[in-house]
């Protein structure tokens, strides 16, 4: 089946102006035109933009994406080669888990500074802060 543009974005969920983002950072190939210089797809770029969406789901940048299609589009050893990337994309989304604990951690431990009474002008929240600044210039 063919889809113009516009009719791809639907079925897609994307905009046109993300189909022809795809196309210059070439995540799809470029399209067929009609004889009036319609745009006109075929299914696999609807699998193609599915594909990327899916794994923009899952964190991957475009640029990840794109080294990722470079892997699809391998004949041989296609396989290895994604589970390289899968697990480099595990480990990344592991120290993104542990800088958030840290983040939270510290947020738990400003939160604790806080008195009863919440209406002081002075606020340990902004001191602790502050002195924190203090000690880094």
């Amino acid at each position: 089946m063919k889809y113009l543009i516009s009719e791809l974005a639907n079925k897609c969920g994307v905009n046109k102006e993300t189909i022809r983002y795809y196309e210059r950072f070439g995540l799809i190939p470029e399209p067929t035109r009609t004889n009036t210089g319609y745009r006109t797809y075929q299914d696999v770029t609807v699998n193609r933009i599915q594909f990327i969406k899916r794994m923009q789901d899952l964190g991957f940048s475009l640029s990840e994406i794109d080294k990722l299609l470079g892997v699809v589009d391998k004949d041989d050893e296609r396989c290895i080669d994604m589970y390289d990337f899968v697990i480099q994309k595990i480990d990344e989304v592991q120290k993104k888990i542990r800088d958030l604990k840290k983040i939270e951690q510290m947020l738990n431990n400003l939160k604790e500074c806080c008195p009863v009474e919440k209406t002081l002008h002075e606020c340990p929240i902004i001191e602790t802060l502050m002195g924190e600044n203090k000690k880094t210039e």
